[in-house]
């Protein structure tokens, strides 16, 4: 990456909806559906959260989202890099902008939920180096042995 920024995008475009879409299929092939709590282009345009992509010039490279919860705690909702540009610093720099514009919110707590098997190692290891700490289901989630929830404070 070169020179890449953050942007907020609040209606579906054609490059982001095709990034929420790989990823929806991504974790549709990974997990049974009713232990997958990833959502498509609609459902996550239309659920109150503020979603970001990382451009380097015009290619859309990654995405996350905020979704608040109530006025003090917030959702980490679908973190995705490009397959092809995984291990280069992107995922991190979403987390930092996210956690970032939580505080602006005014969000105090942000929560997430991943996946508990071997394929999902990384994204736990980043939300770790992020402060993140493994928690009980939150929000509507339940136990499920392919999930794990982490949350960190502001």
């Amino acid at each position: 990456m070169t020179s890449f920024r953050i942007e907020r995008v609040a209606e579906p475009r054609p490059d982001v909806v095709d990034l929420i879409e790989r990823h929806f299929a991504a974790m549709r092939s990974q997990s049974p559906e009713e232990s997958c709590h990833v959502l498509n282009a609609d459902a996550l345009f239309t659920s109150g959260a503020h979603i970001f992509v990382l451009r380097d010039r015009d290619d859309t490279l990654g995405m996350g989202a905020i979704k608040p919860l109530d006025e003090a705690h917030g959702e980490l909702k679908s973190m995705h890099t490009k397959a092809e540009m995984r291990g280069r610093g992107i995922g991190n720099a979403l987390v930092l902008h996210l956690l970032e514009k939580a505080r602006a919110l005014g969000l105090q707590k942000v929560s997430l939920e991943t996946g508990s098997e071997d394929m999902f190692a990384p994204a736990r290891r980043l939300y770790e180096r992020h402060g993140f700490a493994y928690c009980p289901p939150f929000a509507d989630y339940v136990e499920d042995p392919l999930s794990v929830f982490m949350t960190r404070t502001l």
